[in-house]
């Protein structure tokens, strides 16, 4: 034992400072008192820190501070001062507050500015998730409390509804709505932070044994769609939201914008078009997309499927669409007149709509006036709803459906015709309210250029209401058309399908701007399409199904930006997507062009 201390001045053991380790006087900290009024303070201190970092940050606090708080006497004495703020929310701590920039050229070379958000003093990238978690929870209960009040108002005067039983507050949608969506924000930014940081430590030389033992984990954490697919999982937080019909809209409308996001970068890669040789045969380009290509090709399909569940599958048709188009088809459709007796049943137009499934089942059967033959049975025992129709009908009518959409009018084309007369100006008149709506924040185009928008104005709203009674007329007017050009049996039940699809090619009349009216269209045949297959057994409905098209759409959508942002045609959309992820509300992709097109263009010449 003496031989391993090795040579020394003496026996003594002792450890040593030298006058560089020892503290100085200043340093030394006495031991609080059990009375001490530090100990409060080492308590409020934080709660008042976090309390402020999950509320406002201390640029917004500055923003408020400079433009209301400080314009008031009053406040400006009680309230802290900006410099006061970013003490409490600083509190000495030296931790990042995102994506160190060294993770950031390890990981992410072409990262959608995941890396370039603003690294604040005390406002950490855990506090901004949970502030914006927090915000959204707060605004959305907000928004579907008024929307609940607004809407009791509104049944409440339209029909007295008797006593309701109170849902517990816990139960209640709202709530359920808002903590579902701040629950899918919150983690979707932890998840997309901690794949981010993961996928960077990978990359790192010292992580190369990991790598080369488990090559497979290795290439799908490295991947640079990893952290984007991988934080999607976020969207099974849609499941707290109980299963009802907004949470199957909100799943179909994210995946179709998901897909059409992809779709734009297969466009822009050109694998949908391919490429041609440039002329004078120096490289290739894209070939441009074809000029009738465009969303109004899904109107065809769209209202083919939609007219065929309004007739044959009422419970899974779109009731709100369905009811505008009942409403818009008075030609075809007839209220009960006046002096109708009390113990007759007028049919209504879902009535109407049942009967005509049943004459297609029973293959068109003929009219047989009740005028002509009153002692003989005129309808057949399933279709006796539209006896009040066609005992008026006029006797020269040749089809039962004729004298139920038409009684008065033996004529198909002036009925046609007459259609166009009332619905058009009708038409006319609700939309060019309804623009009018619209473009109400778009005052200053008014005072600058008036003509330029009234003209806008009254082209966009003669080209809708063209497109919505040419395609409301002549799905009607289809029923008489094949009627009369097909024979009985041929095709009876599919004519719904052929009728609407040629009514949806009135979508070419508006194909230049009508692509959110196509869209919402293809959304509800979508839904109803759906629908229909699980009630007819074409396939089997899966428990949860839309949250699991929710999570790949999520996915689908943070792929495609992480490979292009510039696929993601709106700006607003592409800075939503930068927000979620937890990198500011900035469209980082343009920025980075903006700031790489001058270097590259130096390059090309």
């Amino acid at each position: 034992m003496m031989s391993e201390a090795g040579p020394g001045p003496g026996p003594s053991r002792l450890p040593t400072l030298t006058p560089l380790e020892i503290p100085s006087q200043s340093d030394v900290v006495s031991r609080p008192r059990a009375n001490s009024k530090s100990k409060p303070r080492s308590v409020v201190d934080p709660v008042l820190r976090n309390a402020l970092r999950y509320t406002i940050s201390a640029r917004e606090y500055e923003t408020l501070h400079k433009y209301v708080l400080s314009r008031s006497r009053l406040l400006r004495k009680r309230m802290p001062s900006v410099n006061t703020v970013e003490k409490y929310m600083d509190g000495g701590s030296t931790r990042r507050s995102s994506i160190t920039d060294r993770d950031t050229s390890r990981g992410n070379g072409k990262g959608k500015g995941k890396e370039k958000a603003t690294n604040n003093k005390g406002d950490t990238y855990n506090a901004r998730a949970i502030r914006d978690a927090l915000r959204v929870f707060v605004a959305t209960g907000l928004g579907m409390r008024a929307y609940e009040t607004v809407m009791a108002r509104l049944k409440a005067q339209k029909e007295a509804t008797g006593p309701k039983k109170k849902q517990p507050f816990y139960k209640s949608s709202g709530l359920r709505l808002s903590l579902s969506l701040s629950t899918i924000l919150l983690l979707y930014r932890l998840l997309f932070r901690f794949l981010s940081r993961l996928r960077a430590h990978l990359l790192d030389p010292s992580a190369a044994p990991f790598r080369h033992r488990n090559p497979r984990t290795a290439r799908t954490l490295t991947s640079p769609y990893a952290p984007a697919v991988g934080a999607s999982l976020a969207g099974l937080a849609l499941g707290i939201y109980p299963s009802q019909q907004l949470r199957v809209t909100v799943a179909i409308m994210v995946m179709f914008r998901a897909l059409e996001f992809g779709w734009n970068l297969f466009e822009d890669q050109g694998m949908i078009w391919g490429w041609k040789i440039r002329a004078g045969g120096k490289g290739m380009v894209k070939r441009e997309r074809p000029w009738w290509w465009g969303s109004w090709m899904l109107q065809p399909f769209a209202f083919g499927q939609l007219l065929h569940a309004a007739v044959f599958d009422r419970e899974s048709s779109p009731v709100g669409f369905i009811d505008f188009i009942w409403k818009s088809s008075t030609t075809y459709l007839h209220s009960a007149p006046n002096n109708l007796p009390a113990g007759v049943k007028w049919p209504n137009a879902w009535d109407v709509a049942d009967n005509l499934a049943q004459m297609a089942k029973l293959n068109w059967p003929p009219f047989i006036s009740p005028a002509l033959f009153p002692d003989q049975p005129t309808l057949p025992p399933s279709l006796t709803t539209l006896a009040p129709l066609t005992a008026q009908a006029h006797p020269l009518l040749a089809s039962l459906s004729c004298a139920a959409l038409h009684p008065s009018d033996p004529s198909c084309l002036r009925t046609y015709l007459t259609f166009w007369v009332r619905s058009f100006p009708r038409m006319g008149r609700f939309f060019l309210l309804f623009y009018s709506v619209l473009m109400l924040p778009r005052y200053k185009l008014l005072y600058n250029s008036p003509l330029n928008l009234l003209n806008r104005l009254l082209s966009r709203v003669l080209r809708v209401s063209t497109f919505a009674t040419g395609a409301i007329s002549t799905a009607w007017a289809s029923i008489c058309f094949f009627q009369a050009w097909f024979p009985r049996t041929f095709l009876p039940t599919q004519r719904f399908f052929l009728g609407g699809f040629l009514a949806g090619l009135w979508a070419w009349v508006e194909r230049k701007e009508g692509r959110s009216v196509f869209l919402y269209s293809a959304r509800t045949s979508v839904d109803s399409l759906w629908k229909v297959g699980v009630k007819r057994r074409w396939w089997r409905a899966m428990k949860g199904g839309d949250i699991w098209v929710f999570v790949l759409a999520l996915a689908i959508t943070g792929a495609v930006y992480e490979r292009d942002a510039r696929a993601i045609r709106e700006a607003r959309v592409r800075k939503g997507v930068s927000w979620v992820r937890g990198t500011e509300f900035r469209d980082w992709g343009m920025e980075e062009d903006e700031e790489d097109g001058p270097e590259t263009g130096g390059k090309e010449e």
